[in-house]
């Protein structure tokens, strides 16, 4: 993080809001703390632009991107590691997500990170545990998004469980209350609808119970705003409580519309997706058995932000994965520090990938693609031979499997998949990722394969030096002819891997010096 300010910046878009919010970073006696210091939302419903085929129509990436560009604006000066941009549930889904995401991400500035649904469920739960008081025991964290629901347990600011539902404010109000319309038997279906998708979950939350239940962000927010204003919550107790809630659904189903409804506190953007939003928080009540709640508004945004802080601070939650993954699959850490050294090395001698870093040649974007190669090799190395537990045979296509499949804390569905590109293809034939249609990033490829291949005794007994070079159609290694001549095996391996490069149409010269 840049140390002429102390500022950070997550920007979050959602299902049914974009958000933008920039916090300062203060060392108090409790600890790093961030206190928010500016807020931007925008209702832009990404979700209603969802078409029955999962296509995003363009009024409704229209509407995202003029957000963006405004919240681009607003960014104008932040360093790229001072902020942090993801989306959640509708572009997880949407299939032409990355047409949308190329424009955004030029109207933002910055890059946007697709994450996954329990990857939002951990940063939700971060933002939430950092916004309410402490509680003894275990926490329920519950946010219903646009296009998805996240559950969470945690203890303190550690999540336990964590699920994500595909159920949301907008697409429910979608299917079950079109235009507005409400009444009894709508009301009903959609309660049972959510029911259905929480009972997956319901058990295993229920069994490990919790003392305090948070709702988060807008929905929950937005509901107890209403509970409160119009005194539907008994006793005049503060936050969702289930009498409240039925009494809201009563108010509603009267109105026969949402449109209708009269109602202190009710914001007219809220209005098209109440209907959805109550008949999920209802679900969760019933399902869960859920009395009381209280709301919070900080959530995703809050908890980028300190993932964004921890990372700044070398603490980033990948490398806290990764660690995770080599202890569980036994990875022999020698010869994972060993090529992980030597991977590195080699990446130093060559220029950063500007493809890599969308084409920007600043000091700032290289310098932040050079740490985030680094950073992937070392996370590469180690986890290259985790598939070795599961088999020798073909035992990389297991190692990427499990980094392409798992849920891996931290990681951005693009970090997950460029990781798994490096373990699928440090060793074999190259034919099946050329032929991908997403990008290669064969200049961390190429440090990879040659680390392991020189590795592959599994000793320190390397060459005293390896001279790499960046060609304009491909690579180039020189070793010392002594060191070649004395290990033929290494010869014979690197002549098969240039065989290999040449195949895909990539140059790859050896020279002995």
């Amino acid at each position: 993080m840049s140390t002429s300010s102390p500022s950070l910046a997550a920007v979050d878009l959602g299902s049914n809001s974009f958000r933008l919010i920039i916090g300062r970073v203060e060392e108090t006696s409790a600890g790093t703390q961030i206190y928010q210091v500016d807020a931007l939302r925008e209702p832009v419903r990404l979700a209603a632009g969802l078409n029955a085929e999962k296509y995003l129509d363009h009024p409704s990436q229209q509407r995202g991107w003029d957000v963006l560009k405004r919240f681009g604006e607003r960014l104008r000066g932040f360093h790229p590691d001072q902020v942090r941009a993801v989306a959640t549930n509708t572009l997880r889904v949407a299939k032409n997500a990355q047409d949308f995401l190329g424009e955004a991400q030029r109207a933002l500035g910055f890059p946007i990170e697709v994450i996954a649904g329990r990857e939002e469920a951990r940063l939700i739960y971060a933002g939430a545990a950092h916004s309410v008081p402490t509680c003894p025991g275990n926490r329920l964290v519950v946010d219903i998004g646009g296009g998805s629901t996240e559950f969470i347990i945690g203890q303190d600011y550690e999540p336990l469980i964590m699920e994500s539902l595909y159920i949301g404010c907008v697409s429910h109000s979608r299917q079950f209350f079109p235009s507005g319309n409400v009444d009894e038997y709508a009301m009903k279906q959609a309660e049972l609808a959510a029911r259905r998708e929480i009972q997956i979950i319901s058990s295993s939350f229920r069994e490990a119970a919790w003392s305090q239940a948070i709702g988060s962000s807008g929905t929950a927010r937005a509901l107890a705003e209403l509970l409160e204003a119009n005194g539907f919550n008994d006793g005049g107790v503060h936050g969702l409580t289930r009498g409240g809630l039925e009494r809201l659904k009563r108010a509603l189903i009267k109105a026969e519309n949402a449109n209708r409804l009269k109602l202190a506190g009710l914001k007219q953007d809220r209005i098209p997706v109440l209907p959805g939003g109550l008949s999920i928080m209802l679900s969760v009540f019933n399902e869960l058995e859920v009395d009381h709640m209280e709301t919070t508004d900080a959530a995703l945004r809050l908890g980028v932000m300190y993932d964004l802080l921890g990372r700044t601070q070398h603490q980033d939650m990948r490398a806290v994965t990764v660690e995770q993954f080599v202890r569980r699959y036994g990875v022999d850490r020698a010869q994972a520090e060993r090529v992980g050294r030597l991977a590195v090395s080699l990446y130093r001698q060559l220029p950063v990938d500007l493809d890599v870093v969308d084409g920007d040649a600043s000091d700032d974007a290289q310098d932040e693609g050079r740490e985030e190669g680094e950073a992937l090799l070392n996370w590469a190395s180690s986890l290259h031979e985790m598939g070795l537990s599961i088999s020798h045979s073909a035992y990389h296509k297991h190692s990427a499997y499990i980094g392409s499949n798992a849920d891996m804390p931290g990681f951005s569905r693009p970090d997950q998949a460029r990781l798994a590109e490096l373990l699928l293809g440090h060793v074999g034939k190259l034919g099946k990722l050329a032929s991908q249609a997403q990008q290669v990033d064969w200049q961390l490829l190429f440090c990879l394969r040659l680390a392991v291949l020189f590795c592959r005794r599994r000793t320190d007994a390397l060459p005293e030096s390896i001279d790499v070079e960046r060609l304009d159609d491909g690579f180039q290694v020189c070793v010392p002819r002594a060191w070649i001549e004395a290990n033929p095996l290494t010869d014979y391996s690197l002549q098969r891997e240039a065989q290999e490069w040449e195949k895909i149409g990539m140059r790859y010269k050896v020279v002995y010096a």
